[in-house]
């Protein structure tokens, strides 16, 4: 970022850590909520070297584990019993955790499974055996590219795709440029041996500015400023309609690397809304996505769209925040609640719907109308009446029946002509008389009109609670 402060720039290379402006706000900002950090990048590319770095130029005890040589007993001595041999402690040597500060657990994706799974607790809760390391406060990770992700021909043999549950636990997950990615200045400083072998020593900077950073993180951690609430809510909810799933633990970790980063960055909430502050958005986005540990680094296209929805609907104010939020709800149900508690006013709630009717595949469009109509009729939704209109145009057609001909029998007249309706019995022949009835109406106006519904029983459980939405409105 060109138009960071300069009070911020350069943290890294002031200890010799070059090629890391771009990501350093981010690196920053795990720095300071003191949630974990997994580098994930080429060998050479500086991984370890960045965080022993840190560790010098902070003063911390640390601990550097190779996990493909570590022990357990490595990690938390040998086990003895006590005089009274009523419980068991363990013998202490200069490599193990106890006393430890700082972690960082080297060629991660090298661990044998088993070792894994003890990993677990010391990422994530600073614990070992159930026991609390009560001096550690970092705890971080470096790992090459899995074996599942290496489409340059240069192969890692044991660098195994990370466990999801572990790769989770890490809040801050970045990949490491490599020599192309460095700029010209960058690549005469890494090639120059001058270097070799110094300690990093930044003159207490960096401790000082993080000293600051943490104190106003505390301070800010029980009242988190809600466009970030917000955006990491919409961001999540956007991602996971694209197929990409984040946890709600790691909805809470963006959120903590959020604030962290905007405490690091100087954002205040006069400029929450600049171009400046979008970038550090995107950019913590980016070093959050934990798929890239397994080797399934999500589609940039779809993380691009998801921030542009999650973005806007965080900045806009008035109705078209509200309009924003109501089109980034994916579930039917979830539009209809927004709708009926939260519409600002009958113009906004109109064109919400006609939206909506516009913008959904035709099968949802049709079961929101169907399922809303009857509201809508007796004016029980906060739209007016050409919105009305709109949903009785599509509703009309799906309550329509041919004379005296009750549904059961024109569904069993489409048995030959219509081989899909197969699919549909199962999810029709535990409903109730009501609902199942409601669900051959939409499904057979579907079939009809060729209708594309791929997961019927997902499908008519949608509508059923959007029918119960609009319900329970009407008698509220």
């Amino acid at each position: 970022m060109s138009d960071r402060p300069s009070s911020v720039r350069g943290h890294l290379a002031t200890l010799g850590a070059y090629g890391f402006l771009a990501q350093e706000p981010v690196i920053l900002a795990a720095l300071t909520s003191g949630d974990p950090i997994l580098l994930i990048g080429r060998s050479g590319t500086g991984k370890t070297f960045l965080l022993n770095s840190i560790s010098e130029a902070l003063g911390l005890e640390h601990r550097h584990y190779n996990a493909s040589l570590i022990s357990f007993d490595d990690l938390v001595g040998f086990p003895y019993p006590d005089e009274a041999k009523a419980t068991v402690r363990f013998l202490e040597t200069p490599a193990t955790v106890w006393g430890a500060e700082s972690v960082l657990i080297d060629e991660i994706s090298r661990c044998k499974p088993e070792h894994q799974n003890r990993l677990f607790s010391l990422v994530h809760e600073r614990k070992v055996q159930g026991l609390a390391l009560t001096k550690l406060r970092y705890r971080w990770a470096a790992m090459n590219p899995c074996s599942t992700d290496q489409s340059n021909g240069e192969d890692y043999l044991g660098a195994e795709p990370l466990d999801p549950a572990l790769a989770d636990r890490f809040a801050v997950i970045l990949e490491v440029g490599d020599w192309d990615d460095l700029s010209d200045s960058d690549r005469q400083r890494v090639a120059n041996p001058a270097g070799e072998g110094v300690s990093s020593n930044d003159g207490g900077r960096l401790k000082a500015a993080l000293t600051r950073w943490q104190a106003d993180f505390a301070a800010q951690l029980d009242h988190c400023p809600a466009p970030l609430v917000h955006y990491v809510c919409a961001v999540t909810t956007a991602l996971r309609d694209g197929g990409i799933r984040l946890s709600p633990r790691r909805a809470r970790l963006i959120t903590r690397t959020l604030l962290a980063a905007t405490l690091v960055e100087r954002l205040t909430a006069d400029t929450l809304s600049s171009p400046a502050s979008e970038r550090l958005f995107r950019a913590v986005l980016d070093a959050s996505l934990p798929q890239r540990a397994w080797g399934a680094t999500p589609d940039a296209d779809k993380v691009a769209a998801a921030h542009r929805l999650a973005w806007d609907a965080t900045m806009l104010t008035g109705t078209a925040q509200w309009l924003h939020h109501f089109h980034l709800q994916r579930p039917l149900d979830r539009k209809a609640r927004l709708l009926l508690d939260a519409c600002p006013d009958p113009d906004t709630g109109t064109l919400a719907v006609e939206q909506l009717l516009a913008n959904e595949s035709p099968a949802r469009a049709a079961a929101f109308a169907l399922a809303a109509y009857p509201a809508a009729v007796a004016g029980d939704l906060p739209i007016g009446a050409e919105a009305v209109n709109d949903l009785g145009r599509l509703a009309q057609p799906v309550l329509t029946v041919d004379g005296e001909i009750s549904w059961q029998e024109r569904w069993s007249q489409q048995d030959s002509t219509h081989p899909e309706l197969a699919a549909y019995a199962p999810v029709l022949k535990r409903l109730g008389a009501a609902r199942r009835e409601r669900a051959q109406q939409l499904l057979y106006f579907c079939l009809t009109h060729k209708l594309a519904v791929d997961a019927p029983r997902e499908f008519e459980q949608e509508f059923h609670r959007c029918v119960q939405v609009f319900g329970k409105g009407r008698t509220a």
